[in-house]
This record gives structure tokens, sequence and C-alpha cells, in this order.
């Protein structure tokens, strides 16, 4: 399996992930340019990841120029086909931008920058380790998307406590629902806002992020 990070101006987490999936996980990377449309290496078992940071300054909101790079393009048409996409912070503002995903990323509920360790629950209800560091991480959505998100099983993280229970004392953003990621309902797009790339490394003493990559990419026999 390879995977092809997406570099845009102001990205920060693009060398992140790619320390972590090379050396950490043992995975193929190509680092892609965002004005740049070339995917032809890849096919639907491959995965395209849209990493963190500042794309474009985040000038306008969050992602919205991003969403028209070229790469971009390809991306889109890319996850139309059945490849998988992964956009992590800035990455998922991209997504939802794109309409990859549905819903918004908006402001903190506190207003403020938020850089730290938090817990967010899976499917397996364990709680996980992993850093979060943004200012519009706040996931939003209308009740009737929220509800049909999580009737079709698309909420892949919540904010939690070390536990994996969920509730509004371990949300850090104000999220709806406590939402920290969501899948496409095809099931080959993801968002999260925390940094699964920040928790792979036994140098820093978490290795949680692991197991995100683990379970949202299973499916293409992602060996770590």
């Amino acid at each position: 399996m390879k995977f092809g990070i997406v570099v845009f101006p102001g990205s920060n987490c693009d060398r992140d992930m790619q320390d972590a999936l090379q050396n950490d996980l043992n995975q193929e990377v190509i680092m892609l340019w965002h004005k740049d449309q070339d995917l032809s290496a890849f096919s639907k078992n491959d995965c395209i990841v849209l990493p963190g940071g500042f794309s474009y300054g985040d000038y306008l909101r969050c992602g919205a120029i991003a969403r028209f790079s070229p790469m971009m393009q390809s991306v889109i048409k890319f996850a139309s086909q059945g490849g998988k996409v992964l956009g992590v912070c800035n990455g998922f503002q991209i997504l939802c931008e794109s309409h990859l995903l549905p819903g918004v990323l908006l402001r903190n509920a506190n207003q403020q920058f938020i850089c730290k360790n938090v817990y967010i629950s899976g499917a397996g209800g364990t709680g996980l380790k992993i850093p979060i560091a943004h200012g519009e991480g706040r996931y939003y959505a209308e009740d009737a998307v929220l509800d049909q998100l999580e009737a079709n099983d698309q909420v892949i993280y919540r904010y939690s406590d070390r536990n994996g229970q969920v509730s509004l004392a371990h949300n850090p953003n104000g999220a709806s629902r406590n939402i920290a990621g969501i899948r496409n309902l095809e099931g080959n797009v993801f968002g999260m806002m925390p940094h699964p790339e920040r928790a792979t490394s036994s140098v820093l003493g978490n290795t949680d992020g692991r197991q995100v990559f683990r379970s949202l990419l299973i499916g293409a026999a992602l060996a770590v």
C-alpha cells in the first residue's frame, strides 16, 4: 500500500506524517506538490493524505482555498473512484470544504487555539491518547446530518476520557456530539481533527496513533 501526502503552502505536518508512515509504520510514501495533478502511481487500494497545517495561510475559511488547488481536483476524482483519502486537522477542513465529507469545522467554543493531548474513542470503545492542535476544530452539522452520520455508522471517533467514556466534560472544542472524526458513506474518505501521526513513535512515549491508522485502513491490509 502506498501513501501520497499532499503538500500545500502552509502545511506544517506533512513531514510529521511522512516520518510516521515511513519510519514508524514502514509504509511507502510519495510526497505530492499541490500544483501537480498526477495520481497515476496510485490505485484505489492506496491512500492520499491531506496533512495538518495552515494551507494557504487560512486567510479565508480554513481549507477553502486549498479546495481549489490542482491536486485537489485529482484527489476528488480519486475519491469518487473508490480511492482512500485521509484528512487530518487542516486536511479534515479541506475535505469538508471539498464536500467529500459533510459538515464544517468552526472556531473552538472557547475562541482559543488548543494544543494538548486528548482521548478519543472509536468503535472499540477504548480511549486513545492523541494530540490536538487547532483553533477551528469544532465540528458542526445540522441535526438531520448528524442523525444520518450516526445511523450510517459514519462517526469514527468521539472525544472521550481515557476509558473511552464520551461526555461533554471531555469535549475540548465544543464539537457537535463530541465528534472528532467521520467518514463518508462509502467508507473510503476519512477526516479527523486529532493528529495520529504525532503518536506513533515509542521514543515519544505514545504509540496510540498506530491504532488509528490500523483501524481506519484495515480494509487495505495496512501492516503495522
